[in-house]
């Protein structure tokens, strides 16, 4: 490791055993950088990486904290690297996708409160009635997912699968459904999600989102590299 790899180190240690506790206040940069037997300049680099990463957050004038260490804090940076992906990645994400969504929404079936059911249904009646405009659809689309992430009541896998089925893609998928008729194919899936999900019914829960991410993959084989029909050029999302 470098240098400022092992100063990285050392001070996730102190968050990791107690010494720094969410929200906790870094001691002074002199005091800080004598404990871990770093140089000051070691020492920034080091915040800055693990500011970078959410892991502190600098409130100017006050100091520098440890953050909340939340997974949707934490997990942030996923949904950033997703966005950059290109080609083949695009498809190992999908393939991601399908092995964790499924579950997750099998297991939103089991936990899911009327509350939560309401909110997924406010989302589906918003898709239907908005089947030509892909602002709309992905918004929804997005929040649709996001609620049925949220209503398994796991933080992590929350963030995790919100930060990998990213919007700008669902943007992308939408327009190649409009262009080719088809989008009507895939309201019809996340109706199947919600009524699975409105009879507390895993197992059908499980096989409708598989179906649906299924055919996003299968959108994405036929349709890399492919120009689109508006100003981008690809669908490198």
């Amino acid at each position: 490791m470098s240098l400022t790899e092992q100063a990285i180190v050392r001070i996730r240690q102190l968050i990791k055993d107690g010494t720094l506790p969410p929200g906790a206040r870094l001691p002074p940069e002199q005091d800080l950088a004598a404990l871990l037997g770093l140089s000051r300049n070691l020492l920034r680099e080091a915040v800055r990486s693990l500011v970078t990463t959410r892991v502190l957050e600098v409130r100017r004038g006050d100091g520098t904290y440890v953050t909340s260490l939340e997974p949707a804090l934490l997990l942030e940076g996923v949904g950033i690297a997703v966005e950059m992906m290109q080609g083949n990645d695009l498809l190992e994400i999908t393939e991601v996708r399908r092995l964790f969504e499924p579950v997750a929404t099998g297991l939103a079936a089991s936990r899911i409160t009327a509350v939560q059911l309401a909110e997924v249904e406010q989302h589906l009646n918003t898709m239907i009635a908005a089947q030509d405009d892909v602002e709309t659809l992905t918004h929804h689309d997005d929040a649709f997912h996001r609620a049925v992430f949220e209503a398994t009541g796991n933080k992590a896998l929350c963030a995790l699968l919100s930060g990998i089925a990213s919007r700008t893609l669902r943007a992308r998928v939408w327009r190649g459904l409009l262009e080719g008729n088809v989008a009507g194919r895939t309201i019809s899936e996340h109706v199947a999600i919600y009524r699975a999900l409105a009879d507390r019914d895993v197992a059908l829960a499980e096989a409708a989102a598989l179906m649906h991410v299924s055919t996003t993959e299968t959108w994405l084989r036929e349709n890399l590299g492919r120009p689109s029909s508006g100003s981008e050029h690809e669908i490198n999302a």
